[in-house]
């Protein structure tokens, strides 16, 4: 018999369950932020989209934002008028179409997020700084595959008074 190159299922189930760990780790990371700083986890959230916008060089905008978290329009002013109040964003009109509204994070609030996850995101840099090239070039496509797989996958169906597996 020959021996599965990738480790086999065991090895592959064992990653998928270690990346659903740091996920939930993460997950209690953002709400004890939000919890400190008077904010929603969903509100958290709307930052870490504003800032991935950024990074990307994408006009974050309240359709934007909204359409990546999954909120409805009453509910994304909510979250962005929560985060100007607190003074977390801010809204510009786009110079470019006068008609458009602008969103941006607020330096302080870069600040406030970076010395909350800043150990995290060091700690997690000296591990990667460990691989080698081939090695990390792994991880982003493992990364990158679990996420699209995610983004893509079919909402489960809640509504079928089955055994929550989508059957009868």
């Amino acid at each position: 018999m020959t021996e599965d190159p990738d480790g086999g299922p065991e090895t592959r189930i064992e990653l998928i369950h270690l990346l659903r760990r740091v996920t939930v780790e993460f997950g209690l990371r953002q709400a004890e932020f939000a919890a400190r700083n008077g904010m929603h986890p969903t509100d958290v959230r709307a930052l870490i989209c504003l800032l991935d916008a950024e990074r990307a060089g994408t006009d974050a905008t309240a359709g934007l934002l909204g359409a990546r978290l999954g909120l409805h329009s009453a509910g994304t002013t909510a979250v962005v008028d929560r985060l100007v109040r607190l003074g977390h964003v801010t809204r510009t009109r786009d110079p470019r179409d006068g008609r458009r509204v602008l969103l941006a994070v607020d330096e302080r609030a870069v600040e406030l997020g970076r010395a909350f996850f800043g150990p995290f995101i060091g700690a997690a840099d000296t591990a990667l700084r460990g691989l080698d090239a081939r090695e990390t070039d792994a991880v982003r496509r493992f990364l990158t595959a679990a996420h699209e797989a995610m983004r893509l996958a079919p909402e489960p169906d809640t509504h079928s008074g089955g055994d929550g597996r989508g059957g009868a």
